[in-house]
């Protein structure tokens, strides 16, 4: 008979013994004590024998309740648990099989963390990389094919008069701005300045860019003296100030959002603060645990709360060294 045979007999057992000493305990009572029940039953001998049933009842409640403790905080945990939010762990209590349950359950979540952890890695990698094809694609076939439309068509308007110049020239406009469009397309998938000039460099550039296009008000704190980070840890900042601003301007109705980057606790802390509506009672959609997944391939952890101005705060810690090193 193998150990995991032996657990479900010896839990089965526990609580027999509990049973029994209860019973055993109102036995007792009842050969020790000067009760008697006639026949007829009487009413007093009645009530004697339901209190007793009831103590018995409770008692045995209490002793079950206390023997089963941890099995029921473990329902609870495996109830609510979340692989992106990692370290939820339940103390091991108790003895015997209840402990030997509690203790492997924590091992199994230790093991889905990791291997969540690397399939995520294998799946962002993966979307990283058809991030960057699409790019190439929209910037070397799109973006060309457009830039050549915008020359024939400048050629066109030089040789035309009248009306037929205003209508190219408004179709000059409209491809200038699908082009610009493509741009821009192209840049966020494919964010060059952080391959070029880092990271500080590309946080700029993208709180520019939502300055620009939105109605929101960026402002941005970078401290000067960042800890060295690898570029998988560089490239998860990135994405997930993205996400967030995206987020504030999209579903947040934000007018202002505050970005800062600084040294903290022996790695690098982003925080984005918006004062739109807040996430009161909002689930969490596919961008918000995508920043999750997002952090966990960093070895960060990833917080949301309400801002100081009663909005939404992001906050990601990434520490710096071998978790912030793992390539793409």
């Amino acid at each position: 008979m193998t150990r995991e045979d032996v657990r479900p007999v010896r839990l089965f057992w526990r609580v027999f013994w509990l049973n029994a000493l209860v019973g055993t305990v109102a036995t007792v009572l009842l050969m020790a004590g000067p009760w008697t029940v006639s026949v007829p039953i009487r009413v007093t001998e009645a009530l004697v024998l339901t209190a007793g049933l009831g103590a018995m009842l409770a008692a045995n409640a209490l002793l079950l309740r206390w023997g089963l403790a941890p099995l029921d905080r473990l329902s609870r945990l495996m109830a609510t648990v979340d692989l992106l939010r990692p370290g939820q762990r339940l103390p091991v209590t108790g003895s015997g099989e209840v402990a030997a349950l509690i203790e492997t359950f924590n091992q199994m979540l230790q093991r889905l963390e990791t291997e969540r952890g690397t399939s995520s890695a294998r799946a962002l990698s993966a979307q990283e990389a058809e991030r960057r094809r699409i790019a190439r694609e929209l910037h070397d076939e799109i973006g060309q094919s457009l830039t050549a439309l915008l020359l024939h068509l400048e050629r066109l308007s030089g040789r035309a008069d009248g009306p037929l110049r205003r209508e190219l020239g408004e179709a000059q406009e409209t491809v200038r701005q699908s082009l610009e469009e493509v741009r821009r397309v192209a840049r966020s998938l494919r964010p060059d300045v952080l391959e070029e000039l880092g990271l500080a460099s590309a946080l700029t550039a993208l709180t520019t860019r939502f300055g620009t296009h939105t109605v929101l008000r960026v402002r941005r704190r970078l401290h000067p003296d960042l800890p060295p980070l690898g570029p998988q840890a560089e490239l998860v900042l990135y994405r997930v100030a993205q996400e967030a601003l995206t987020n504030a301007a999209r579903h947040a109705d934000a007018t202002a959002v505050e970005l800062s980057l600084a040294p903290a606790g022996g790695g690098v802390l982003l925080r984005v603060d918006d004062d739109g509506r807040g996430m009161d009672g909002v689930p969490e959609g596919a961008g918000i645990r995508g920043m999750r997944e997002r952090a966990l391939l960093a070895g960060g952890t990833l917080e949301l709360g309400p801002g100081p101005g009663g909005g939404t705060r992001v906050a990601l810690h990434i520490p710096t060294g071998p978790a912030a090193e793992d390539q793409p």
